[in-house]
């Protein structure tokens, strides 16, 4: 399996982390993972892509690597997404985006619509099942663990679909250890101020022009049907896929299935 190179990159006074599959010169793709995750959420399904795809995944503000910022609006985001494309020499991009990573994504196609050239939105939509907001609330609340082994258990508790060890190895990245032996996500608390313009975005969905593809855990408790049919009717032309055997974390749960979802997509689209 291939192994993506770590890079650094100083924008709008934040370092940021990327991981960088690979294959340069071919269609340029720019992943962004959910709250409170990590660029290594994609590390199942990006060497699937990255043979004919220069695939690159960001650690956005406020998480995995990359520095805590003042504020979290969306337009910081959004501001983040051209600053990145820009660093890497990319004109346009085709954006594959989960959760928080996916309204980032909604807001810089709208704002940005030349600079992206499709979008996948992976199992968010602006408006969110409250039972499943409430249920990763819950989890989050909960920033430090006193082992890795507690934390490990308490995310495999609450998504047990996933091995002891690829949650092991996905809290590796999303946690550090502290100087008194406690581990603490990397993430910042204060990231979750920027989700009150949450509904807004539908104004902005209204103005997505790209090929779209909507990506839905089948058993996901965030995106309900309903609220992805009212992204289908606001999203000119786009699809959606529902992958079997996942939950809100698509591409970790089933990667198989995300691929199949996806690569489809891509090539219909010469993405």
């Amino acid at each position: 399996m291939p192994v993506p190179r770590d890079r650094v990159a100083r924008l709008r006074g934040l370092r940021f982390h990327l991981l960088d599959w690979g294959t340069a010169g071919a269609p340029p793709v720019l992943m962004l993972h959910g709250g409170a995750q990590t660029a290594h959420s994609f590390d199942e399904v990006a060497p699937g892509l990255a043979p004919d795809h220069h695939v690159v995944c960001l650690d956005q503000r406020g998480h995995g690597d990359t520095d805590w910022a003042p504020r979290y609006l969306r337009d910081d985001f959004a501001g983040d997404i051209e600053a990145v494309l820009d660093h890497l020499g990319w004109q346009e991009a085709t954006l594959v985006a989960m959760s928080l990573g996916g309204l980032n994504a909604m807001a810089f196609a709208a704002a940005r619509p030349a600079r992206v050239r499709g979008l996948v939105v992976v199992d968010v939509v602006p408006s969110i099942a409250p039972a499943g907001r409430d249920a990763i609330a819950k989890q989050l609340s909960v920033h430090e663990f006193p082992s890795l082994d507690d934390a490990v258990a308490a995310a495999h508790a609450f998504n047990p679909r996933r091995t002891i060890e690829n949650i092991r190895e996905r809290l590796g990245h999303a946690m550090r250890e502290c100087p008194d032996g406690r581990w603490r996500y990397k993430f910042d608390p204060g990231m979750a101020a920027g989700a009150a313009d949450m509904e807004r975005l539908w104004a902005d969905v209204r103005r997505i022009r790209c090929p779209t593809l909507l990506v839905r855990g089948a058993e996901s408790p965030i995106l309900t049907k309903e609220n992805a049919e009212r992204f289908l009717a606001a999203v000119r032309g786009s699809a959606t896929a529902a992958v079997e055997g996942a939950g809100h974390s698509v591409m970790g749960d089933n990667p198989a299935g995300f691929l199949a979802a996806v690569r489809p997509f891509l090539r219909r689209w010469g993405l």
